[in-house]
């Protein structure tokens, strides 16, 4: 059972979009060829102990709150929800849930485009450290110090 799951998971991951993206290849090639991209470079550990995703989502409860904060506010200080035919009593946790969906989508939204950003200067990192070090040395040289600091058998 775990080696059809771990199949399922080399096939269907995030970083086959990247390759879908780049060269256009079937979502099912583009996974097995992406995963295979990184196990050939010992990257295992960096594709796993991806964390970019959680602090956006993190990121993202927060916005929420905020919002929330302000619907509530918005709610108690205003005839808004009032006006919308919304019961007194209940038009404060309305503002609050309304705002905390709206934060959280809206921010959630935002935060996937810049997620996906950093998923592909991972991918387009280990399918081409050269053509980014001649581009671009110093931040080559940043990123590679970087990375051997926290993965000492990556590079």
């Amino acid at each position: 059972i775990l080696a059809c799951l771990q199949g399922i998971v080399e096939y269907f991951n995030k970083w086959a979009f990247i390759y879908v993206g780049l060269y256009g290849y079937s979502y099912v090639n583009a996974g097995k060829n992406v995963i295979t991209l990184f196990k050939n470079r010992g990257w295992e550990a960096i594709i796993a102990d991806d964390l970019v995703s959680n602090v956006f989502f993190l990121l993202s409860l927060v916005v929420g709150g905020l919002v929330a904060l302000a619907g509530y506010l918005i709610a108690t200080a205003t005839p808004f929800l009032e006006d919308a035919g919304v019961d007194s009593n209940s038009h404060a946790i309305a503002g609050s849930v309304l705002g905390f969906v709206v934060g959280l989508v809206l921010c959630s939204v935002l935060m996937s485009t810049i997620a996906s950003s950093v998923n592909a200067v991972i991918v387009l990192y280990a399918e081409a450290p050269s053509e980014f070090e001649s581009n671009y040395p110093e931040l080559s040289n940043q990123m590679r110090t970087a990375w051997v600091g926290a993965y000492p058998d990556c590079m």
